[in-house]
């Protein structure tokens, strides 16, 4: 029930925002121009954007073969090693944009921790990675439920207490000294228990019973050893009961360096567990942190590293703790973070990286993470990060050092960034001879001939970005580049088209800002401002015009060419945009309603829906709490919260603000949400009942015609799993009725299933003519013509969508059926190029097992296994796979 339930969810690919602005829309005093006669200089300015940006991620030019090492090594390394895995792991995910699989690989880091230092800071890492989400926890509690995912980790604890005492035989050790020996410190004498003060180190030992002369003294002077009367008695007082007195911070202090001194290890495993107890705020870590440092106090150092972490980003604009990392010597990254040196800096790169790029703390932090990396693969990452900063700050001869090292240890992205400077030298021969070495020498990327394009001219440059865009689609920079290049050649209709197909699969802020600057050029306000109000919902703060205007102020431009909507024809124009599958169509009119005195929590809401269509999670979450913020009524405020409970995969939460909600007042949303977590959360087929009810009874509530028609569509879905085909055509056709279009699908299934064939076709037809984003569309009617139409429906979704997987399997099983096992292994390996996915790694394993490669087939099993490491049909057939291989 569930894979047709939430088929309308499910059709939206990875988006991936990208904020950096871009010169192509002229302002002159204040007003936009409208690119009059397209004048040469117009024109130009949509010419100036930027190359694209040398990433700095871990890019292995085989990913495919790192996840089949890293799965590898994870089945045989020691326990210890784990975590260091999962973080490679997550840094070749991070460099795909593979934002779940990444955050996944991080959660594993932090559940495979062998040592308290990884457990820290991949909970801080955790921790920052969901920055935002914090309200959850509140949300759960209320629940009756904890979550540890925001709360500081009580480690010290955890950290078993082993005897620090000397060993000695009482028959054979003789004490010639009294059995009392007093300490003066000044004008206070403290009697300790020589044998048991003795006890406490080997020094301490050595200088009560061996040869020193204190040996036969009575009373020793303490006054210049830094301790005082009350510090001294505590040691007494431990040295017989093993445990400290309540004391102040600073005697604690005192006696911690006594300790240090005397090599007391117990006294000082103690006193650092005491002291982490004093830390409650950055300040005491930071006090606390220096003397951990200075005395090598692990545990008082771990204490205070993790208050100092649990404050990312915002403590790394305090001077005193960025000089506590940057100026951290490696015996001192020991002592703070034991032998995750690596992960530590990696986590604070990250966000330094995050807060600018090119400052003196990210380069710090970087030369930090160099000189932590112990393999081939850390000093990869690390060399070619530190190489991209040193890049963007302009120290050019440092960075073509570091890129050459970071190339030379193995990482070919690096290449990019050794041509980028060779070509700021006015050498770009040289940068192209470096790329066609490396394509020379393996099968060429798409990266590859888009940085190639660079630095070509003409026909050979477009020869070039067409090829990257080829090989690898989700390439912005050809679209946006040939969208330019007809610009300039004053074709403004070509252009659109151009940016219109990337942005049909892929949700990016530079392309939807150069198709408002098309707009713009064919004199359509009202489109230019639908993608201006699309951007400004995905990033308020954006800036346009190569950061110099904010797209607010642009978009107060534009308005005054446009006739002002009432609320009546924004509710009229939401609707023919939702009927009309126009999701930024429909995001740019909520926008617009949200400066009304509309109910505001009501229309977050609807903004959240599309956002998670449009594969926006991060900006769904954010619409999901302003609509809390704004609910109406208690039990639309409950509802709310059980939305963003359900999304963020705490389902049962979910529902029990549902109940809560409907125990107030039965309402439309409350019982839609109640039935939507049930079908998700129960695979009971005696649930489907509970649904229908449910639905049921949300219809009977007041409601508006949008979501209506998605709780029609949805009871038809239920209807259809349950056999009752009448019943479930009856809800998809009233569906249709009030302008829910996704309804099509739904009735196109229930012909099928009465073996009429056309009547489906012709129901996919209709949608895919109302549709503005058909892809999924296209995809479904394949199923239910001949094959000569269904493979040309498929080659449409992959012009239109080609990060949909399914056209790839389909045409590389309709070759693998007609014995060209070549030719579909590379139809496979085709997408997988771009696309890392479980279902095309599986399938690629099954053809290589099937004509004979058990290598190649246990490696593409290995890395599917990175992807879903509990899939159990890959599981089946790695364990086949490799009880095979010789």
């Amino acid at each position: 029930m569930r894979k047709l339930f939430f088929s309308e969810l499910t059709s939206c690919k990875e988006t991936k925002l990208h904020s950096a602005p871009h010169s192509w829309l002229p302002l002159e005093k204040g007003k936009l121009s409208k690119f009059a006669g397209h004048s040469t200089s117009s024109i130009e300015s949509l010419m100036k954007m930027p190359e694209p940006a040398v990433l700095p991620h871990f890019k292995p030019a085989d990913y495919v073969d790192i996840l089949a090492q890293i799965h590898e090594e994870l089945e045989s390394c020691p326990p210890d090693e784990k975590s260091c895995l999962y973080l490679l792991q997550f840094q070749v995910f991070r460099g795909l944009g593979e934002a779940k699989l990444s955050r996944r690989s991080l959660q594993s880091a932090w559940e495979k921790a062998s040592t308290i230092h990884e457990k820290l800071i991949f909970g801080a890492w955790l921790k920052y990675e969901k920055k935002g989400e914090e309200p959850i926890s509140d949300l759960l509690s209320s629940c009756g439920k904890c979550s540890q995912e925001f709360k500081l980790l009580d480690f010290v604890s955890q950290i078993s207490t082993g005897s620090h005492e000397i060993s000695y035989d009482d028959e054979s050790d003789v004490f010639w000294g009294s059995p009392v020996v007093h300490f003066r410190i000044r004008d206070d004498m403290i009697a300790c228990d020589r044998r048991k003060l003795a006890a406490l180190s080997t020094p301490l030992y050595a200088m009560l019973n061996g040869g020193f002369r204190e040996s036969h003294l009575e009373v020793i002077d303490m006054s210049r050893n830094g301790i005082s009367s009350i510090g001294m008695r505590a040691i007494s007082k431990f040295s017989l009961t093993g445990r400290l007195p309540y004391l102040s911070a600073d005697a604690i202090l005192e006696m911690l360096d006594f300790a240090n001194k005397f090599c007391c290890n117990g006294l000082k495993d103690a006193c650092e567990r005491k002291l982490a107890s004093f830390i409650y705020s950055r300040q005491d870590a930071i006090d606390f942190m220096e003397c951990a440092l200075e005395l090598s106090c692990s545990i008082l150092a771990a204490a205070c590293l993790q208050v100092l972490l649990n404050e990312l980003p915002e403590c790394l604009n305090d001077e005193q703790v960025v000089r506590i990392f940057s100026c951290a010597s490696k015996q001192q990254r020991s002592t703070m973070a034991g032998n995750a040196s690596f992960s530590l800096y990696c986590l604070l790169s990250e966000v330094s990286m995050s807060i600018n790029a090119t400052s003196d703390v990210t380069v710090t932090f970087l030369e930090k993470l160099v000189d932590s990396a112990s393999d081939s693969r850390q000093k990869q990452l690390a060399l070619h990060q530190l190489a991209c900063t040193r890049l963007l700050r302009k120290d050019y001869a440092e960075a073509e050092r570091l890129f050459n090292a970071a190339f030379t240890a193995g990482h070919l992205y690096s290449v990019v960034g050794l041509a980028r400077l060779a070509s700021m030298r006015g050498n770009k021969h040289f940068s192209l001879k470096l790329l066609d070495s490396v394509m020379s020498s393996r099968w060429p990327l798409g990266w590859m001939y888009q940085e190639r394009a660079l630095y070509l001219e003409g026909d050979n440059k477009l020869e070039n970005l067409n090829k990257a865009t080829e090989l690898d689609p989700t390439l912005t920079y050809p679209y946006m580049f040939r969208a330019a290049s007809l610009m300039k050649r004053q074709s403004v209709e070509a252009a659109l088209m151009e940016i219109n197909r990337i942005l049909g699969f892929k949700l990016v802020l530079e392309c939807l800002e150069l198709r408002f600057c098309c707009y713009l050029a064919l004199e359509d306000h009202r489109a230019a401002l639908c993608d201006v109000q699309a951007i400004l919902t995905l990033a308020p703060d954006y800036r346009m015009i190569g950061g110099r205007v904010s797209a607010k102020q642009l978009r107060m431009l534009v308005m005054e060419n446009v006739e002002q909507w009432t609320t009546a024809d924004c509710w009229m124009q939401l609707y023919d945009r939702w009927s009309s599958v126009d999701d930024i169509g429909s995001l740019s009119v909520i926008y617009q309603m949200l400066e009304s005195d509309a109910a505001k929590g009501v229309l977050y809401f609807r903004q959240s829906l599309l956002l998670l269509r449009l594969n926006c999670p991060e900006a769904a979450m954010r619409s999901l709490q302003l609509a809390r913020e704004h609910a109406a009524s208690q039990h639309e405020q409950l509802v709310y919260e059980g939305w963003i409970l359900y999304d963020t995969g705490h389902c049962e939460e979910g529902l029990q603000k549902a109940e809560a909600s409907i125990a107030i007042q039965r309402s439309f949303e409350a019982f839609f949400l109640k039935a939507y977590a049930l079908a998700d959360s129960s695979l009971d087929p005696s649930t489907s009942a509970t649904v229908v009810s449910l639905l049921e009874d949300a219809l009977r509530c007041p409601s508006d015609r949008l979501r209506k028609g998605q709780a029609l569509n949805n009871l038809g879905s239920v209807y259809v799993d349950c056999g009752k085909l009448d019943l479930a055509a009856e809800c998809y056709i009233n569906a249709l009725k009030i302008g829910h279009t996704r309804a099509h699908q739904g009735l196109a299934r229930v012909h099928f299933l009465r073996n009429n064939r056309t009547g489906a076709y012709e129901e996919m037809t209709k949608l895919i003519e109302k549709a503005r984003s058909n892809a999924s569309a296209y995809e479904k009617r394949s199923e239910y013509c001949d094959r000569e139409l269904t493979k040309s429906d498929l080659q449409m979704v992959t012009k239109l969508d080609p990060l949909r997987v399914y056209p790839y399997r389909y045409r590389a099983a309709v070759l693998m059926d007609n014995h060209k096992e070549k030719e579909a292994i590379a139809e496979l390996t085709k997408a997988i190029a771009f696309k890392a996915d479980l279902n095309l790694l599986h399938l690629r394993a099954a053809f290589h097992e099937h004509v004979g490669d058990i290598s190649s087939a246990l490696r593409d099993c290995r890395a599917a296994l990175s992807v879903d490491p509990n899939h159990q049909e890959m599981l089946e057939l790695h364990h086949r796979v490799n009880s095979q291989e010789p």
